[in-house]
């Protein structure tokens, strides 16, 4: 167990002599100003800007380095400077980087987010560096920035960003069945329809209805002619449960059972009317 512990710390100590890290070199930060002289401070990987620098509504500050890993200047393929508040709120901003690994970038106070301007807290100023690879990024605090602003000019507003969270339960109000129309309604629709059969019968009888050929039916196709008689009836019988009670899924298998005897049936039937027919027997 002791043999391998050691080895494996030989091994971890190889890797680490084998992949660098990216730093930096020649850090340099310069508050512009119009209201006064410029201000320069440097800074390195291992020493950061003794004094927060005081940037103004109308003061730049630019910040420029060199890059490198190991000891080689280089350029990476992510160099940013990040402002952090208190709160744990950042704001990046990229270096506009060369291939000999010099690195740029600069911004004022319109440059940051209202947040920063509002919570007039010291932000610290940190260098993030990294690049695909074995080579280990960096992360190194290198300054801190107050911020000054003119009394005579207008404070930014900010509004807080609308967020996400839990909702209070949402209990579903599905809507009532509905209900059927008032029974003095459908009593006036249903005479009015029953009323049509005298009428029907009269009609019927008055075309030339012959009834003595109801035996000649009844013995030539029996079971047809009931069957679909009955089944005419029956689908009355089934739009009359779903107009009562039934629910549509209670009807359909109805429907669908009743059509399938009336069309068989009536087939049979009519093709015995029609037999009767062409023997002259009608």
């Amino acid at each position: 167990m002791r043999f391998s512990t050691a080895s494996t710390l030989i091994a971890l100590a190889g890797a680490v002599h084998t992949s660098a890290s990216w730093s930096f070199s020649d850090g340099t930060v310069t508050l512009t100003s119009k209201k006064a002289d410029d201000v320069t401070e440097t800074f390195s990987d291992t020493e950061q800007v003794r004094d927060p620098l005081r940037l103004g509504d109308r003061d730049i500050l630019k910040v420029s380095l060199t890059t490198k890993v190991g000891t080689t200047a280089k350029r990476p393929h992510q160099a940013f400077l990040i402002l952090k508040e208190s709160s744990g709120l950042e704001a990046p901003f990229p270096f506009t980087m060369k291939e000999s690994g010099e690195g740029k970038v600069q911004f004022g106070q319109k440059d940051l987010p209202v947040q920063f301007v509002v919570s007039n807290s010291t932000l610290k100023a940190s260098i993030v560096l990294g690049s695909s690879g074995s080579d280990q990024g960096s992360l190194t605090t290198v300054f801190e920035v107050s911020l000054a602003r003119d009394p005579a000019a207008m404070s930014p507003t900010y509004e807080a960003p609308l967020r996400y969270g839990r909702l209070p339960e949402i209990h579903h109000i599905f809507r009532e069945d509905p209900k059927n129309p008032p029974k003095i309604v459908s009593l006036v629709f249903s005479v009015a329809v029953l009323a049509t059969v005298p009428a029907l019968l009269v009609g019927w009888f008055h075309l030339g209805a012959n009834v003595n050929h109801l035996q000649n039916a009844l013995n030539g196709a029996p079971v047809s002619h009931i069957l679909f008689f009955a089944s005419i009836l029956a689908m009355e019988g089934v739009f009359t449960m779903y107009y009562c009670h039934w629910k549509l899924f209670q009807t359909l298998p109805a429907i669908v059972l009743v059509t399938a005897v009336a069309l068989e049936s009536g087939k049979r039937a009519l093709g015995e009317v029609q037999r009767r027919r062409l023997a002259g027997k009608r």
